[in-house]
Formats: C-alpha cells, structure tokens, sequence
C-alpha cells in the first residue's frame, strides 16, 4: 500500500522528521506563483510531470508524491499505479485541467496532500481530511495494532463474542484510531474526546459515513478543563488509547510550512517536557479503566524513561508494563496497566 512507500520518517507531504512528532526541520518557503493554465489541451501526464517540475522548483518537500496523489485522485483512482492503462495519456477536459491547478495551487501553499484531496488511508480505512484536524500518521496504525493484538486476546471482542468491550480515544482527531478498532472488533464500543470541536465534527463525519455510529460515543470535552465529566462518562473502559499532543513546545518553532499553518497547534504542542496532557491521562487512568485495563500512548523517543519514572512516584495504581518501538526502531509506545483493586469484605 501506499504507506510502506513514503515510510518511516513520513508525518505529512513535506514533513522531514526525526520522529512522528518528535523534531521537524523548518525548510525556507518560496513564493507561490502557480503556472499559468495552459491554453490548449493537456494530458494527466504532462500535467504530472509540469507540477512535479513546478513543485520542485518553489521548495515543496516531496514534489513527485504530490502530484502523483493529487492526479490520481483527480482521475478517481488512490494511486497512480491503480489507474487503468492508458488514462494518463489522455486529455484531461478544461473543467478536469482547472481543477487540478486548483488543487496543486493548495499544493503550492504548502497546504498537505491530505487536505488537498480530503481524505486520506489510515490502514484499511478511507478518513475525511480538512484543516486543522491533526492528520493520522502511519506511526499510528502501529499503536492500533498493539491495541488490537491485546483486546483480540480478552474474551468479549473477538469475532463472536458476547460480551461487550469498551475502549476510551483521548484526542480522537478524525477518528482514526477509535473507527480502525470499531471495524476490525464487531463487539467493541468506543468513546471519543477531543477539545477540537472540529475534530469532533469530523471523527462523528467519518463514524457516519463507515456505518460505526452507532457503536461509537463522541464527546467534545478537553481531558484537562473538563477532567469530572470525563470521569462521570468514560468508564469503565478495558482500554485507554491516546497519540497525545507530545511535541516539546521548544520544538514547535522548527515546524515545517506543511504543520504550523495548518494543523491544530494544541494537537502538537505538549508543554515545556510534551508531557502535559499525557500526565493528565495517567492521573485519570485509574479512575476509568476497569482492572486489568491498559493504557496505550503513542509518546516522543525521549519519553519513555520519562513516563515509567513519574508513573511511580505519582500514580501507584497503574504498572508500567514495557516500552514498544516503532517502525523505525524509536521506542514511540508506552503500555502500562491498572493494578488490581481488591474489594473489601
């Protein structure tokens, strides 16, 4: 699939990472003058190749992934590889011609591909993109795979289980996290938050139009701000999965076009340490979480000593459990699990 292609260091088009959300290095922003729309007639590929030279020309980070995605989708197809021979060396009509210098003018901005062609593939999924929704990345599909393999091995979810499971997504973004484990968990329920109202707005979009509304609670509410609401209605739930705001906020500075004008800020910055909202998480933890249940964050390579060290001196209730790394060998998830409560007599 098409994210094995753009790999391990890929957050967005034109994002150059040390981590998912660890530090990006800020690239000098040309002028954006389009190319003047052509007169005459004009195939998919020579209209690929001149953005492709266009981009390239203008700074724009990852300029043969760009316009090979934004044609494809012009012509209906995910990839340019999944189009029909011979589609590219055909005409486009005027109205397919000015559309496309719509979308690669967007490109152009440094707008990301993802929210160029508003949507995006998020493992066997197809999510609706727009700004400044945070954009999945595949480090994330990762972190799903982790809940997934441990819920699949709790009675309750697998496929024809009767009794019901619940999982909790702080920061739910577009949904990808919460509608990924609804569609591969016919019993699960899920409950999302998020203190963007847009991404509320899209998750409870995207739950809609994958038929998974009704198994899914989406709430606006800020982990932080709203903490006692958050407890009256999440729990208790067997899992807690987050990919937290965990950037440095020293680190924002450095942020590539593509982030810092047009994804949400408060779904990056973490505080002085990106620890912030992650800390607010495992305080409530142990409030939600039925026993035995477990926490799953998608974190900064540098965290994770960081997370085990204060999880023991502050929140006895829950064990840190192991440090698993991602793709690129950086240890980017942390798993810990509530303690057994014993009850009285």
């Amino acid at each position: 699939m098409w994210r094995k292609s753009v790999s391990a260091s890929y957050r967005c088009f034109g994002c150059t990472s040390v981590g998912p959300k660890g530090i990006w290095g800020c690239h000098a922003v040309r002028t954006c003058s389009a190319p003047a729309l052509p007169a005459g007639q004009i195939t998919a590929l020579q209209a690929m190749d001149l953005w492709k030279r266009h981009f390239e020309a203008r700074g724009v980070m990852e300029p043969d992934h760009s316009s090979h995605y934004i044609i494809a989708h012009l012509l209906g197809a995910k990839t340019i590889e999944s189009l029909e021979q011979g589609k590219l060396t055909e005409f486009l009509s005027r109205e397919k011609t000015e559309h496309l210098w719509k979308l690669c003018t967007r490109r152009l901005s440094r707008m990301p591909v993802q929210y160029v062609i508003e949507e995006w593939d998020f493992r066997d999924l197809t999510l609706k993109m727009r700004p400044p929704v945070f954009i999945p990345r595949p480090e994330t599909e990762e972190l799903v795979e982790l809940v997934l393999t441990d819920l699949e091995m709790k009675p309750g979810t697998g496929v024809g289980a009767d009794t019901q499971q619940t999982c909790l997504e702080v920061g739910c973004g577009s949904g990808a996290i919460s509608l990924s484990l609804l569609k591969s968990l016919p019993q699960l329920k899920a409950i999302a938050l998020d203190q963007s109202q847009d991404a509320v707005n899209l998750t409870r979009e995207n739950a809609l139009r994958l038929g998974l509304q009704d198994r899914l609670q989406i709430h606006h509410l800020d982990v932080i701000k709203d903490a006692e609401t958050v407890l009256s209605l999440c729990g208790p739930v067997s899992a807690l999965v987050s990919n937290p705001p965990y950037l440095f906020s020293e680190d924002m500075a450095s942020l590539e076009p593509e982030i810092f004008r047009y994804e949400d800020p408060s779904a990056l910055d973490g505080g002085g340490d990106g620890l912030k909202v992650i800390k607010q998480i495992l305080i409530l933890a142990p409030r939600i979480l039925s026993n035995h249940g477990r926490v799953y964050l998608e974190v900064d390579p540098r965290h994770p000593p960081l997370i085990q060290r204060w999880v023991e001196a502050n929140v006895e209730e829950l064990r840190y459990v192991e440090t698993q790394h991602d793709i690129t060998g950086r240890p980017r998830f942390c798993i810990l699990q509530k303690r057994e409560v014993k009850q009285g007599p």
